[in-house]
């Protein structure tokens, strides 16, 4: 447990042998927290690796704090891991909202960034929200889509990403547990190409945990993920010359292939490399591999 300031302490754990290549790893979400699958990326052999659960998530502490919790924060809190290991330069590896972190900190500080393996590209603007949870669901899941708005009182689903933001801060747990629970298997649904179940209306047992990802998704979406629109592209040329790897599924429904593309243009030291009949998440068919290969590859680079 790590202690980062502003009351928060991290849960950092070690994979693989001191002396091996650095990497740290960058889970989800916001709010997946790193997961025991994680750890297959890193060859324990080769590799020493950081995984660590972000302010709010998993195994942190205080749990759900959205206190002194933005990208800017967590930028840090990277930076004090590497510090208190003494790490100069790492391989930095994320998926989906990890690999908008991943980019945010290369961004801020691309010479302690050795190589990075990236999945599932977000780049944190508005549109991409938009797309995830609204456009692209109308298009390609339109029962899907036509469940998660009935959730809601009538007169709010005019604008059901708008309300489904507002219902997730709100502190009355009556109203925040059933908004959570909906968006979390909405987008467990949207994530994978052949999802077992879409049922989004089915009966919730009582539970005292709420799912983590979607109360600190409503946070950073309402927040703008702390970046200007359209930042990470702009400002993709301070990635010069670090080397990666974009593994992206082809038909990832949140994240889809064009802002990965957009990246691998902008930063000439990237390969992206796509992944037929994959959707968003890394156990879809291919990706966990490819992902794995990646990290292989970047470390053998090192």
């Amino acid at each position: 447990m790590l202690s980062v300031g502003d009351g928060h302490w991290l849960y950092v754990e070690e994979v693989g042998r001191r002396g091996g290549v650095p990497a740290i790893f960058l889970h989800g979400g916001p709010g997946s927290g790193a997961q025991h699958m994680h750890r297959r990326l890193f060859d324990p052999r080769r590799m020493h690796a950081f995984l660590f659960d972000q302010r709010g998530a998993g195994r942190s502490h205080p749990y759900l704090s959205l206190d002194a919790n933005t990208t800017q924060k967590l930028i840090g809190d990277i930076e004090a891991i590497r510090e208190h290991f003494g790490i100069d330069r790492w391989l930095v590896v994320g998926g989906s909202w990890g690999s908008t972190l991943a980019v945010a900190y290369a961004e801020a500080f691309p010479q302690h960034v050795a190589g990075m393996a990236l999945r599932a590209i977000f780049l944190g603007t508005r549109a991409e929200v938009e797309w995830a949870f609204i456009e692209g669901p109308k298009l390609f899941r339109p029962d899907l889509y036509a469940q998660f708005v009935s959730l809601l009182p009538e007169h709010e689903r005019d604008d059901p990403l708008r309300a489904y933001l507002r219902r997730l801060a709100d502190p009355d747990p009556g109203v925040q547990a059933p908004a959570a629970y909906a968006w979390a298997a909405y987008e467990r649904a949207l994530s994978e190409l052949a999802p077992a179940s879409t049922a989004l209306a089915s009966p919730i047992g009582r539970s005292d945990r709420l799912p983590p990802t979607a109360i600190l998704e409503g946070h950073y979406i309402r927040h703008g993920f702390f970046l200007d629109d359209g930042q990470l592209l702009r400002e993709a040329h301070r990635l010069r010359g670090i080397p990666g790897v974009i593994v992206q599924g082809r038909y990832d429904l949140l994240c889809p292939p064009r802002a990965a593309f957009a990246l691998s243009e902008a930063w000439e030291s990237c390969r992206l490399q796509l992944i037929e009949r994959a959707g968003h998440a890394i156990t879809e068919p291919g990706v966990m591999d490819a992902l794995t290969a990646a990290v292989a590859e970047l470390a053998a680079r090192y």
